[in-house]
């Protein structure tokens, strides 16, 4: 039987993984290290390979468990739910993540650059299946009239895109605003932009 790990080891597996989130999101997974992981851990690299045998095997077991919690915002939209409050709450939950995690939006874009070598079948299976599933449910508001006609793949895109980019372009958007916090007026941005987009003419 598997002993349970200690408090110990279950703290060093933790600082591991903050530190290679640090310099994955940082360098990609090319650019990072052994060597600097190690070193942004505050712990030896053998110390660091007795818990993780491969940079691979930190860089796996980090997107493991971004692509737990990547998909909830998506799953959350609910088909019986009014439509244009589903989807801004959606776009907001995004926005939301990469103020709240910019490290792991980071992380993903990186891979995704990368061509997704470690994460291409997920995407080809779970993500496109929520991804179509939810797309239907938009496609169908906009059949019923209930939001103006919209592609709803190129939506999601959008969302994506529009939200994402604060924390993928962190140091761009803080060079052109300066110490202004970017997200509050960006959840106001948003929220007008959908609105206008989404509702539907008399």
């Amino acid at each position: 039987m598997t002993k349970a790990p200690t408090r110990i080891q279950q703290r060093n597996r933790a600082t591991i993984l903050s530190a290679g989130l640090d310099i994955f999101s940082q360098y990609g997974f090319r650019g990072a290290t052994l060597d600097q992981i190690a070193d942004a851990a505050g712990l030896s690299k053998p110390n660091l390979l007795y818990y993780f045998p491969s940079k691979e095997a930190i860089h796996s077991a980090l997107l493991e468990r971004l692509l737990e919690t990547w998909l909830d915002p998506l799953k959350a939209l609910d088909g019986s739910g009014d439509p244009i409050t589903e989807i801004m709450g959606y776009a907001q939950r995004k926005l939301a993540m990469s103020r709240d995690f910019p490290r792991e939006s980071r992380l993903f874009a990186n891979e995704i650059l990368q061509g997704a070598p470690r994460i291409e079948e997920i995407l080809k299976t779970d993500l496109k299946r929520l991804v179509d599933q939810k797309a239907e449910i938009i496609k169908a508001w906009a059949d019923e009239g209930k939001i103006a006609a919209i592609d709803p793949h190129h939506l999601i895109f959008s969302i994506w895109a529009l939200t994402q980019h604060y924390a993928d372009f962190d140091v761009q958007v803080r060079a052109v605003l300066g110490e202004r916090d970017p997200f509050p007026d960006a959840a106001t941005h948003l929220d007008h932009l959908f609105q206008r987009m989404l509702k539907v003419e008399p």
